[in-house]
């Protein structure tokens, strides 16, 4: 059996188990703290940074990070706040994330991110890139200027003999996800489905299924995020 250790975050006593990642004890412990690139069940490999807490005033990411017993951990603070919102506006700048005429406006984390810590006018200059949109599947659209090369995709869609759909392509500021030909040709509804599901932006899109959502009746339109666990507190 596992040993139960203490910690603390922002203050309050947490429990966890020994050699939890800090951010799956966080959310065990109904803390939130931000991420674009983790998904529970999938190893975590620490590509956003938005999930960047203090330490003993050192900072590391909760993702790849494990709790130990009296581990002090600060997640709210202001510097931490203007180091995530950066983040948020590096991730604009470098994509075209036009929000109004987005399928996923509504239902994207990076959006609902950049309205939780208050995004405006981002403090550097817009890139605008030329980048093309991939409609060469039969179930699924992949949209290069919306992609934030999170690893979700990567990470999580696999085909039944655990071969990935989705790799990187090229280096430095090149790199794009590349999809498979032949694996996507064969995609099942469920996986495509599963490929939308996870991607955190507009980046990857099904066939026939844009705007299905009414306004109003979308993910973040309903609470914000995070929300679900700080209103468990």
């Amino acid at each position: 059996m596992s040993k139960q250790i203490t910690f603390t975050i922002d203050g309050e006593t947490c429990k966890a188990e020994e050699g939890t990642y800090i951010l799956d004890a966080a959310r065990k412990n109904n803390k939130y703290i931000p991420t674009l690139c983790n998904l529970e069940g999938i190893p975590p490999k620490g590509a956003c940074r938005m999930c960047t807490v203090k330490i003993n005033g050192k900072l590391v990411t909760s993702c790849t990070t494990r709790v130990t017993d009296g581990m002090q951990i600060e997640s709210e603070d202001p510097g931490l706040d203007d180091l995530r919102k950066s983040i948020l506006e590096m991730l604009f700048v470098e994509g075209n994330h036009l929000c109004p005429s987005c399928e996923k406006s509504g239902s994207c984390e990076l959006q609902a991110l950049a309205y939780r810590y208050r995004m405006t006018v981002p403090r550097y200059p817009f890139f605008f890139p030329r980048r093309n949109i991939d409609s060469t599947h039969p179930k699924i659209i992949k949209d290069h200027n919306r992609c934030i090369l999170c690893k979700r995709c990567i990470r999580a869609i696999k085909d039944q003999n655990g071969k990935s759909i989705f790799a990187f392509l090229n280096r430095g500021h090149h790199t794009k996800i590349y999809v498979d030909p032949d694996l996507a040709d064969k995609l099942t509804d469920e996986l495509a489905d599963r490929a939308v599901e996870i991607c955190p932006v507009g980046a990857i899109m099904k066939r026939g299924d844009g705007f299905k959502d009414p306004i109003g009746e979308r993910k973040y339109d309903k609470q914000p995020i995070g929300s679900e666990l700080e209103q468990q507190l």
